[in-house]
């Protein structure tokens, strides 16, 4: 029985769902943003939160200890000089979770969880802008002037066509032998 025990399982074991969330991590701290389902986001966020605040501290044992969960170098300095530094003023609340869709195969909540100081702007959608025909035509100028100045070079040449290529005699046929399972003894049983 599970009584008081604290947390979702994610429908692994202790070790795939330490691993599923230190990549998460991982992915937050690079990207600042990921699209995840809401349970794995809800977990994960406990993780990030606690990580921020050990990178608020900075000491030795902070790193090692960051080092534990991470078990990347490269990730925990970036922790602890470019995404801990944002939360000096802020006491909690690094992370939001913002729902998204419902997943179109198995119909989960999808859900976007972010760190709340961006360091660069994050590009949702980009808003598509209708050319003029004058405009079409002259990038597809473009791209035709494009392609005749660019020079062929002896990687990206055809190295031979299907007429040079011999074909070769193909082997004579082996007669096919059944598997000993299958084959009638002689004796004739």
């Amino acid at each position: 029985m599970r009584h008081g025990l604290s947390g979702n399982r994610l429908s692994r074991n202790r070790s795939l769902r330490k691993a599923t969330l230190r990549d998460m991590a991982k992915a937050v701290f690079l990207q600042e943003r990921i699209c995840t389902t809401r349970a794995k986001a809800k977990e994960a966020r406990k993780m990030i939160e606690k990580l921020i605040t050990l990178g608020k501290k900075d000491t030795l044992a902070a790193r090692r200890r960051a080092f534990a969960i991470l078990c990347d170098h490269k990730e925990v300095s970036q922790l602890f000089t470019q995404v801990a530094p944002r939360f000096k003023s802020r006491n909690g609340g690094y992370t939001r979770i913002i729902p998204y869709m419902q997943r179109g195969g198995d119909n989960a909540e999808l859900a976007f969880l972010e760190l709340t100081e961006k360091s660069r702007e994050i590009i949702t959608n980009k808003k598509r802008v209708k050319l003029t025909q004058e405009e079409k035509d002259a990038k597809d100028k473009d791209k035709v002037s494009e392609a005749e100045t660019k020079p062929v070079s002896a990687e990206t040449a055809p190295k031979h066509s299907k007429a040079d290529v011999k074909s070769t005699p193909k082997a004579a046929a082996k007669p096919k032998v059944a598997p000993k399972l299958f084959q009638r003894k002689a004796g004739g049983e």
